[in-house]
């Protein structure tokens, strides 16, 4: 069978006018992509000085407020242990993480870090992340977070951060994220997770399995998480001491 002709010299060309083959062209290029990506991300320095923290929260909280202090006073003394920051760079609860990080060491450039991302409501980066990275997407924006992150702490928060804490807890669940403690504060949390149990573990009809509810550590204050992550971070020293022998 002779293959098609095209007025460009060659078989294998595609012409706009045809959406179906285009669009295939299209999906091949983007999957590709992808794979590369995948591949680019696997990359890991085989030591590193601080333990990461990512601090997922509400961009609605006002400082002053409580909950805003409590996560200012829980990132400075992650800072004073030696950690560094991650947030998503915004206001709220991001802002109060940044702000306590900036307050211990505001010359450390890694040490309080956003992770912003584009909106069509203008969401400026807080003004005490000292190194920002930005992303026009929520998918590589969580894959950023996933892949630099030591650690997820988890506060008062809505959707997004729902969504933050889903996406961690999933790859936990299917390994594809390792010794990633996952710490979620608050009542609101423990809360969520008691209602997954009581929907989705009605035996005969299992949709988790009761593993899967050991992978967040629910505490109640903000003490209690650092000193979870205080334990983390031992172990992580230890590993890196391992790695350098």
């Amino acid at each position: 069978m002779n293959p098609k002709k095209t007025p460009y010299g060659q078989a294998d060309v595609v012409l706009l006018s045809d959406e179906d083959a285009a669009a295939a062209l299209l999906e091949r290029a983007v999957t590709g992509l992808w794979e590369v990506v995948n591949d680019l991300t696997r990359f890991r320095r085989t030591t590193r000085q601080n333990f990461r923290v990512t601090i997922f929260g509400s961009a609605r909280i006002k400082p002053g407020t409580p909950a805003y202090e409590g996560v200012k006073k829980l990132a400075a003394e992650l800072v004073g242990l030696g950690c560094d920051i991650l947030t998503g760079g915004g206001p709220g609860l991001m802002q109060a993480a940044n702000e306590g990080a900036y307050s211990v060491d505001a010359t450390g450039l890694n040490r309080s870090i956003g992770i912003n991302v584009e909106l069509p409501f203008e969401q400026e980066v807080n003004p005490f992340v000292s190194q920002a990275y930005g992303h026009r997407t929520f998918f590589s924006r969580l894959h950023h977070f996933m892949i630099a992150s030591d650690a997820f702490v988890v506060v008062p928060g809505g959707i997004g951060t729902l969504l933050e804490m889903s996406m961690a807890w999933q790859l936990l669940q299917v390994r594809k994220l390792y010794n990633t403690p996952l710490i979620l504060v608050g009542k609101m949390w423990a809360d969520l997770v008691d209602w997954g149990k009581g929907c989705m573990l009605d035996e005969g009809s299992e949709l988790a399995s009761a593993a899967d509810f050991s992978i967040p550590h629910c505490v109640n204050s903000i003490e209690e998480a650092i000193a979870l992550l205080r334990e983390t971070r031992v172990a992580w020293l230890a590993a890196q001491a391992t790695a350098q022998r």
